[in-house]
């Protein structure tokens, strides 16, 4: 079991700042500290000086007094902080150390041997206008303290109150620490909001381009079968099917990462679902990058669906792959997570509770801080033109928040990347998958199927694989022309293929209806997309089965056998 604090890197670096930076800082001018006076130092509110959720903090202290770095030293310790002390003296040293280290807040002396506190933090400032900043003094009249309250210093403490700077660090670090929280809040909300634009504006062309593939791919792929092998037109109907293969996979990403894609989930094993896709990784990535595999045999189980979960780990590796031209390593991690409270205050897209959390590290080139703000929008890539749709990370986004789960990531130039897919902990044990019932081939169709298909050229297309089968095929142009059938037709309807968005009546709406008046009738759905999961169809029908767009002639004519040879109503 880890510790719920995750901060996981794909190399053993410290950073001193975690997964969080700084990126806040109190308000220069509406206060002064309270340890300047006696009235202060009983603030409401403040902090506890011994709070344990502050963790260990690195601080530079800049100070040419020995006692006073003493001094300060035993305050912070004794008022319960972990502190790890880096001490100078002069501005040099610590705007050198500053260019190379990372801390999480800065005490300086206001009198030095060269220069003021003042130009301490003035340089602080413009290396980091975020962290927090103490100033000291023996004495610091109103004037300078005000000026150096509006040059961006957090607080400042009188010398005669140090044995209490405990209470003005504590207080700075937990109010910068807040504001990191809500600026994190806000930001989410915003990139929320524009990927739910850009996620309607991609569902709704993919929904039209999935119609438009069902038939291209359709109608080639029957053209295939009637062409004879030696036939010359037969090199350019395939080159327009895998055309069309290939636009069907970039719309099905599109799906993804907008959540508009209909998953049917189940509970998984992640580790037998890794152990079944790494041959196929390992012949993806190459001979000059070795893929290692640690996996926790006490792994939780997760609800998810198989084939997007294998998405998942196809699109990370893939990515993982291109940052290593000259070859490397990729390690795939699972294990248990419990995650605390404390741990998802600081990532609200997280739920506290057990969790499997999956990790996919590379040493390649790792990435900035300005490629990682933008490492889930779609369309955005840092690959060549024409070696990557800028869809890949954004897929993955998409269907890990489908499943419940979110994505982290850490990652530094130079330092590889690491991935870590967190996915809730489900109560039940993943069941091995049984193997599909399979279909003959030589399976002629003699029942009566009624068609519901409100866009004509797809409606065309499956009514003519249909009947070639030899099956019977009522055809409606909607759902209520569909309702229609359902009451007038004399003999059996075995089987109602409907779209799920359609005019006047919807797919589900018509189940419904058919399930009242016929409850042997068997159901598929077909749909390029929908904004409501299976979960929501299932409501009041006895069971689903669905057929996502666009799809094979092949796989039309299998699972509406598959489902008419079900023993039960479908």
């Amino acid at each position: 079991m880890i510790p719920f604090k995750d901060k996981r890197q794909v190399v053993p670096r410290a950073t001193g700042m975690g997964d969080v930076g700084w990126v806040a800082r109190s308000n220069p001018v509406a206060r002064m500290s309270g340890l300047s006076s006696d009235t202060g130092s009983k603030r409401t509110g403040s902090p506890s000086p011994a709070s344990p959720a502050l963790g260990k903090l690195r601080v530079l202290q800049i100070e040419d007094n020995p006692a006073d770095v003493e001094l300060i030293r035993q305050s912070l310790r004794r008022g319960g902080l972990d502190i790890d002390m880096t001490t100078v003296d002069n501005l040099v040293d610590a705007e050198r150390l500053l260019g190379r280290d990372a801390f999480d807040a800065v005490i300086s002396d206001y009198n030095l041997p060269q220069g003021d506190g003042l130009q301490v933090l003035a340089m602080v400032r413009k290396r980091n206008s975020e962290i927090p900043f103490l100033l000291v003094s023996g004495s610091l009249g109103e004037e300078k303290a005000i000026e150096a309250l509006k040059m961006g210093a957090t607080d400042y403490i009188l010398k005669d109150r140090l044995p209490r700077i405990h209470i003005a660090l504590t207080r700075a670090i937990v109010e910068a620490r807040d504001r990191l929280r809500a600026r994190a809040l806000e930001a989410q909300l915003i990139q929320a909001q524009k990927m739910e634009a850009v996620g309607r504006l991609a569902g709704g062309i993919a929904h039209d381009f999935n119609n438009m593939l069902t038939v291209i791919n359709g109608y080639s792929e029957l053209l295939l079968t009637q062409m004879d092998v030696g036939d010359q037109r037969r090199k350019d109907v395939e080159e327009i099917h895998q055309a069309g293969v290939r636009a069907a996979g970039l719309t099905r990403q599109l799906l993804a990462f907008s959540r508009r894609q209909i998953i049917q989930p189940r509970i998984l094993n992640l580790n037998e679902l890794i152990e079944g896709v790494e041959r196929m990784l390992s012949r993806l990535i190459g001979e000059d990058v070795k893929l290692q595999l640690r996996l926790d045999h006490q792994l939780h189980p997760v609800q998810g669906d198989p084939g997007q979960i294998e998405q998942v780990l196809l699109n990370l590796v893939v990515n993982a792959r291109d940052a290593m031209p000259k070859g490397g390593k990729i390690i795939i991690e699972t294990m248990n997570a419990d995650l605390d409270e404390a741990f998802v205050s600081e990532h609200p897209d997280l739920h506290p509770g057990p969790h499997a959390l999956l990790l996919v590290s590379d040493t390649g080139t790792g990435m900035s801080a300005e490629v990682k703000s933008h490492l889930f929008e779609p369309f955005y890539t840092t690959k060549e033109l024409g070696k990557g749709t800028g869809l890949g990370l954004s897929t993955v986004l998409g269907i890990v928040q489908q499943s419940g789960g979110s994505v982290k990531v850490s990652s530094e130039p130079g330092w590889g990347t690491t991935f870590r897919i967190y996915l809730p902990r489900v109560a039940q044990t993943a069941a091995p998958a049984s193997p599909a019932a399979a279909v003959s081939s030589a399976s002629r169709g003699k029942e009566t199927i009624l068609l519901a298909e409100d866009m004509e050229t797809v409606r065309k297309l499956t009514r003519a694989v249909l009947e070639a089968e030899g099956y019977q095929v009522l055809v409606a142009e909607d759902g209520a022309e569909a309702a229609k059938f359902v009451d007038l037709h004399r003999g059996p309807i075995h089987l109602l293929l409907t779209d799920l968005v359609m005019p006047n009546l919807s797919g589900p709406e018509l189940a419904v209806q058919t399930r009242r008046s016929r409850p042997e009738t068997k159901i598929v759905y077909t749909s390029g997309y929908t904004d409501r999961g299976l979960e929501e169809i299932k409501q009041g029908l006895p069971g689903v089965n669905f057929l996502q767009k666009p799809f094979s002639v092949a796989e039309l004519k299998r699972k509406i056998r598959e489902v008419l040879d079900m023993g039960t109503p479908a």
